[in-house]
């Protein structure tokens, strides 16, 4: 027994008082059921339940799988983020792949949970899925659980950092996708970009930069200019130029081009849109077409000098008049301008979009209009010239699997292509060609030595046709037909742009790094 100075209580007289009250609260319930109406019955039902029950120190947070009629952006990242989080305790998976996924889909079922910990602090994430009395789906969602007190940490910086976390995880999953206006609509599975304009297949070109014959240190160059411009968002915008970088690929057919091209696109895991010139009917298409384009992607136009447009002017035209009455028949015919690549190129509809490279690729650099050429339009200018001997060990590499240095023939091989003109792919095929070493690589050394034939024979004939023109020059001499045509052989030659002959293998024409810097 307890006893005080005013009080004393006793278990019988205890037992007795909550006797009382609890006969109490039943007529107390009795008479809310018979008088009280069923709303204000409910209501102090609930008074007296969260009078009675202890408050939850933590808080839910419901991310439904859409949200104001569109896609949820924070449910699609929790479920790439979560993939990441899957431990060992979890007991049931959901597993998928479609026939273009090269990676199994692995998600939480209903009603898992997974812990994650976030700066010294513990949140809970619970899938679930809500259901009609027919068993159908209805409604998918997660529910983060976490105390009260991380409130903010959690609406400020976690939601964040799990956007952050997944979108490089996509990235690093993603298939990267071949766009092109003659693929039909309903190949297009991705719904990012206009399908007016686009469809698309996997680009499943295995080109990567460790494949490619190409000199090593070209390459590194080639990488580290693709990596300075992912970097560099803050410093376009501060210097006030679009968030793009273009590049100029010539050379010969066979040299790599598209190679180069893919093997940027699997590098970034950029999407990249191909599109022919000839395709597109007036300069306002070409400005749809721009804008149909998304971010990120690498746009591709191939052989460009076979475009009438973009020729030299003063090569192609023996006046500006004669230039002139041929752009209004263009405009007329409503062709794409010279003046609507350009400013698709830099002008202000380029500016739409971030994070964009424009490759342009030609086999004949001299015949591009200079317009062309200038920083800003093509900003590096990468020839892409005949196999070297190192660029023949990357392909003894890829096709024979082994070292190029430790072969006998190898070096014998690397001297007569560094002293000749043969293409990657031309050396290529004959990699293929057998599947015994020392037979591909005799046929190798045949095959160059007979091209290194070809090539002499051949630079004999262009010199003694010069020789015969010479002379055929020297009897027409005081003939006006003579005279009409040396002046349009030299007006063509000073019309030929400065600056194009193959100086190095890749060139910096922009302002924001060193002026024609070479790529020796």
């Amino acid at each position: 027994m307890y006893q005080s100075s005013d009080f004393s209580f006793s278990p019988s007289s205890l037992f007795s008082a909550y006797a009382s009250l609890t006969g109490f609260l039943m007529l107390f319930r009795s008479i809310l059921q018979d008088f009280i109406p069923v709303k204000l019955r409910s209501y102090f039902s609930h008074l007296l339940d969260g009078f009675f029950t202890p408050k939850s120190k933590n808080i839910t947070v419901v991310i439904d799988e859409n949200f104001r009629l569109k896609r949820n952006q924070v449910f699609d990242a929790a479920e790439m983020y979560l993939r990441n989080r899957i431990g060992p305790d979890t007991e049931r998976l959901r597993v998928g792949k479609t026939p273009k996924q090269k990676h199994f889909t692995i998600t939480i079922e209903k009603g898992e949970a997974i812990i994650d910990s976030f700066e010294d602090s513990e949140v809970r994430w619970s899938y679930c899925q809500s259901e009609n009395e027919k068993g159908d789906k209805v409604k998918r969602y997660y529910e983060l659980t976490f105390e009260k007190k991380l409130r903010e940490k959690v609406m400020d910086s976690y939601l964040s950092h799990v956007v952050a976390e997944s979108e490089g995880i996509k990235h690093s999953l993603r298939a990267v996708k071949l766009y092109s206006r003659d693929v039909h609509a309903r190949d297009d599975d991705d719904g990012m970009v206009d399908r007016n304009y686009w469809g698309c297949i996997n680009l499943e070109h295995p080109s990567t930069f460790d494949t490619l014959a190409m000199d090593p240190n070209a390459k590194k160059k080639i990488i580290d200019d693709l990596e300075r411009f992912l970097k560099r968002k803050e410093f376009y915008k501060r210097v006030g130029k679009a968030w793009k970088r273009g590049y100029l690929l010539y050379g010969p057919p066979g040299t790599g081009k598209t190679s180069l091209i893919a093997a940027m696109a699997n590098y970034l895991k950029f999407d990249v849109f191909d599109l022919e010139l000839s395709t597109i009917y007036d300069n306002g298409e070409l400005k749809r077409v721009l804008l149909s384009t998304t971010n990120r992607s690498i746009l591709v136009i191939e052989d460009i000098d076979c475009n009438a447009e973009v020729r030299d002017r003063g090569a192609d035209h023996e006046s500006q008049e004669d230039d002139y009455e041929y752009q209004e028949v263009k405009n007329r015919n409503g062709k794409v301008t010279l003046s609507g690549i350009l400013n698709f190129i830099d002008g202000l509809w380029s500016s739409f979009g971030d994070e964009r490279i424009i490759v342009f690729t030609t086999n004949h650099k001299e015949r591009l209009d200079p317009a062309l050429l200038r920083p800003g339009r093509m900003d590096v200018h990468i020839n892409m010239s005949y196999c070297t001997g190192l660029g023949f060990r990357t392909l003894v590499s890829n096709y024979l699997g082994l070292d190029g240095v430790n072969h006998p023939l190898c070096e014998e091989i690397e001297a007569l292509i560094d002293s000749t003109e043969v293409t990657p792919a031309e050396l290529a095929e004959e990699l293929m060609q057998d599947d015994d070493t020392d037979v591909v690589l005799r046929g190798v050394v045949s095959f160059v030595e007979k091209r290194k034939v070809e090539r002499s024979d051949t630079s004999k004939e262009v010199s003694i046709c010069k020789v015969t023109d010479d002379d055929d020059d020297e009897k027409q001499i005081g003939s006006l037909d003579y005279v009409k045509k040396k002046k349009r052989k030299s007006g063509k030659q000073k019309a030929k742009p400065k600056g194009q002959d193959q100086y190095s293998k890749m060139v910096y024409a922009d302002g924001l790094t060193e002026s024609r810097k070479s790529f020796n």
